[in-house]
């Protein structure tokens, strides 16, 4: 690892750790939340308030990083995370607590956005392949440890300290970053590339708040007037978006980005790829229970699998792809690969009465294709954009390329809620929901990258800023 850049990586890991893991430590805590503020009935909002805000901020910040460069955008999302922290920490009331964890969301958007920023502008390609088991690390390691952390500090010192931990780490990240981060490059348009799409900004927030809504809150996900009237709203506010920005000097989300091939190719399979893998998590575990008739704690450990294809796919990327270059054809055998596993997680709910180990079998390895495919297309659809992103626009290629993911998150979640609802019994609806899923990836592989839009190239650039 380059020396000069060591301090500075170990920062943008450690941002990006504490973000992801605050969407599944406080899980696990809620219960103990519920009971010490006395308050049930908005607890949705205390992991939906942190989701919302992490979408949103994500386009913004991102952009801001590429006007202000990643240093100061860094400083800024620790700034934010550590005060929603200790904002969540002292919350006397349940409304407080969810209006910190808005802050706290929107720093942690910042330190994702801001990770995947910088590290383009610091390495070149073949080392971004290279590092590219860390950053699964961080991810798998959020997953893993979040819940169980989570539950322990409840029970433990008490669920307060879930938030208070954070202030260290922060001081931490914030050290380490003081030095190596990217700056602010020059405007190569002239002072109008240096100003900001306030309009933008506005409708972007409101067109993934009323996203992510839709995933999160029930009685939306149920459908009705209410659901309708939002889903209006998104549609509108979209529309207008892309008016907006047309017109913008210098726009949130530039359509140049999209005249770019591989970019407009990478940010559509990656939405896609996000509706159905991220969208569809909710309804495996009740897909595997319906299969194999497994109790919860027995489920729990069978998921396992999922972490566990991820982990064996991205360390087999990192040293595969520096002999077999073409980032197309990882992401593409990513896609084939979610297909085929999420089939078999559609099937499963029609074996309930098979023999269990027959069930299990297929909960398993489907699972372990999920996970593979989810860690596949990350890197490769990641790393592409990376390479064919113009410096000075870093940030908003980044920023849309982790948005489209997040909403295409939330929409499946939705969607395939509403599949579930709808359908004849509950059997019946996971396997339409999880082959709906499918669906979206078989999508993804007509539109995602050919081999003509992998950067030509990219192994030999060093970003400036090094």
């Amino acid at each position: 690892m380059h020396t000069s850049t060591r301090p500075a990586f170990a920062a943008l890991l450690l941002g990006m750790l504490m973000a992801q893991l605050d969407t599944t430590v406080v899980v696990a805590a809620l219960p103990r939340v519920v009971a010490d503020l006395e308050s049930g009935g908005a607890v949705a909002g205390v992991t939906a308030g942190y989701l919302l805000a992490v979408t949103v901020a994500t386009p913004v910040l991102g952009r801001l990083g590429d006007l202000l460069g990643q240093r100061v955008v860094l400083r800024g999302a620790l700034a934010l995370f550590a005060a929603g922290s200790l904002a969540c920490a002292l919350a006397p009331t349940m409304p407080a607590l969810i209006a910190a964890r808005v802050v706290q969301g929107l720093g942690g958007g910042g330190l994702v956005v801001t990770a995947v920023s910088a590290l383009a502008r610091m390495f070149d390609r073949e080392e971004l392949v290279r590092r590219q088991s860390y950053l699964t690390g961080v991810f798998a390691l959020s997953a893993l440890a979040g819940p169980p952390l989570g539950g322990l500090l409840a029970a433990g010192p008490g669920w307060r300290w879930i938030f208070l931990l954070n202030l260290p780490l922060c001081a931490v990240a914030a050290r380490l970053a003081s030095a190596g981060l990217p700056g602010r490059l020059p405007a190569p348009e002239g002072d109008s590339a240096r100003s900001f799409d306030v309009a933008g900004a506005v409708l972007v927030a409101v067109v993934g708040s009323g996203v992510v809504a839709l995933g999160a809150v029930e009685s939306l996900a149920r459908g009705g007037p209410a659901a309708g009237g939002v889903l209006a709203l998104v549609a509108g506010c979209a529309a207008a978006f892309v008016l907006v920005e047309r017109r913008a000097a210098a726009p949130l989300i530039p359509p140049a980005l999209f005249r770019d091939r591989g970019v407009a190719r990478s940010i559509a399979a990656t939405g896609l790829a996000g509706t159905a893998l991220f969208g569809s998590f909710t309804f495996v575990p009740l897909a595997v229970a319906a299969g194999t008739g497994l109790g919860v704690g027995e489920t729990g450990l069978l998921l396992l699998a999922l972490t566990g294809g991820q982990l064996v796919a991205t360390a087999a990327f990192s040293v595969l792809a520096r002999r077999r270059p073409p980032l197309p054809r990882w992401g593409r055998l990513a896609l084939v690969t979610g297909t085929v596993g999420l089939l078999g997680l559609a099937a499963l709910p029609a074996l309930d009465g098979a023999p269990r180990p027959l069930a299990v079998g297929l909960a398993g390895s489907s699972m372990a294709l999920v996970g593979a495919a989810l860690g596949l297309s990350l890197q490769a659809y990641t790393l592409l954009a990376q390479g064919r992103a113009r410096p000075e626009s870093i940030g908003a290629t980044m920023g849309t390329l982790t948005f489209a993911r997040q909403l295409g998150g939330s929409l499946g979640t939705a969607g395939f809620g509403f599949l579930v609802l709808v359908a004849p019994s509950e059997h019946a609806g996971l396997g339409l929901a999880l082959g709906a899923a499918a669906g979206c990836l078989v999508a993804a592989l007509f539109v995602a990258p050919r081999a003509a839009d992998d950067p030509a190239g990219a192994g030999s650039r060093v970003a400036a800023d090094r």
